[in-house]
Parts: C-alpha cells; structure tokens; sequence
C-alpha cells in the first residue's frame, strides 16, 4: 500500500508485476490482497505498467484526488474470481487512459463517493466490463463518469450500472461515448439503478454484438433516465 504521498510518480518502464494469484483464488473466503493500493494520495501519475494475476483487484485507488493512470497492461485469466483491473472508491478527478485490461471480473470497477472519473482508449476483455457499482451497501454517490473511446471483447456485461435493491443511492451524469465490441452472452449493456433511479445518462455511438451465432445483444434497464443516440442494442428502456 502507497498512502498519504503528494505528486507520487510510478514509471513500470520495463518491468512487470506478478501477484501469483493462483495460490489465492481456489479459496474465496479468504482475504486476499490487491496488487497495488493507493491510499489518500493526490497529483498522481503511474505509466507504463504492466501486472498480471492479482489475487483480487489489481489495482484499488481510495481517498485520492487527482490521479492519472496510462499505459496500463493488466491481465489474469477470464475465471479467476474478483480480479478488477481497476477498483475506484471515493475518489475524484481520476484519468484511466490507453490501456489493456482482461481480468476475470470488471475491467474497471467505480464505486460509492467517486466523482469525475474519466476513463478512454480502453481495451477491456475479457472481463465484466467498465461497471459503476455495486452500490448501495451505504448510501452511496457516483457523479460525472465518462466512459469515451474503448472496446470491449467478449465482455460478459460491458456498460454496466449495478446497485443493490431498495437502497440509497445518487447516480447522475454518467456518458458512455464511442463504445464498440463484443458481448460475451448478449448482456452488452445493464443499467440496474434501483428505486432513487439514475439520471443523466448519456449513451451514444456505441455499437456492441452478441458473441452467440443467431442471439442479438440486449439493454437492460431499472429505473434509468437519460438518452440514447446511435446506440446498438436499442436502448428504449432508458426515461426521460
């Protein structure tokens, strides 16, 4: 863990980071560490770097401000349990950038008190998907996520909003923009926001298949108001 450090810079240039997780993975109830935690750190900047099977999460960034991540390469195989490539929680102004991520859960997971996170040029799968939850074990706040520019392969979710039933939550002004790939089962985009309900989102130009020969992919949506433009699978779930 990295915590309390100001304008801490990381260049992996040349070197790679292996959590030999799979000692970890065949015992899920076990308390398993992440790679790297950055703990309350802000103006921070890590590129270059390359890790491969965590234990859990590759990558978890809590508590800080301003933070930007590229040239990222993170992988572990496609059913290892929890291995997020990113876990984002409570934290703002944060930059995911140009990057491959395939992981066996979500390519990049945001969580509750997390505002102005920027995510673009991500390769993602497999994996989950770019996922904003799960929410809600706390009354939780997501605000101003933007999701440009990345693909996704044979992803089981992709564009993903995740909240436990009938719990507090406040989503608002989240875009997904120039979204393009394959879903693994058909389940390419699921905005799940519960009974307060999700607002401001925003879909557009994203174009995302299903993997399986004669099965279209599907939007799925609970109580998420917003729009959708030039957006494949049709989203007319989505209110006003």
């Amino acid at each position: 863990m990295i915590s309390n450090v100001n304008g801490l810079t990381i260049d992996g240039s040349g070197g790679l980071i292996d959590g030999y997780g799979s000692a970890w993975w065949a015992c899920k109830s076990c308390p398993r560490p992440s790679v790297l935690i950055i703990n309350s750190c802000n103006s921070v900047s890590v590129t270059n770097l390359n890790m491969i099977n965590s234990p859990k999460s590759h990558i978890h960034v809590n508590g800080c401000e301003g933070a930007t991540f590229s040239h990222i390469n993170i992988s572990a195989p496609g059913d290892s349990p929890n291995t997020d490539g990113f876990d984002i929680s409570t934290s703002k102004n944060i930059m995911i950038e140009d990057s491959t991520i395939a992981t066996g859960d979500d390519c990049i997971a945001i969580s509750g008190g997390s505002s102005y996170i920027n995510v673009t040029g991500i390769a993602c799968g497999p994996g989950h998907g770019i996922s904003i939850g799960s929410l809600g074990k706390k009354f939780d706040t997501v605000q101003e996520v933007y999701v440009r520019n990345c693909s996704f392969i044979r992803t089981t979710n992709g564009a993903r909003i995740k909240t436990f039933p009938n719990q507090a939550v406040e989503v608002s002004d989240v875009t997904y923009r120039g979204i393009h790939g394959t879903s693994l089962d058909g389940r390419a985009i699921t905005l799940d926001c519960g009974e307060s309900g999700c607002y401001g989102i925003v879909l557009d130009q994203i174009n995302i298949v299903s993997c399986l020969t004669g099965k279209s992919a599907s939007c799925f949506c609970n109580n998420a108001h917003g729009t959708a433009t030039a957006t494949n699978p049709n989203c007319t779930c989505l209110l006003p």
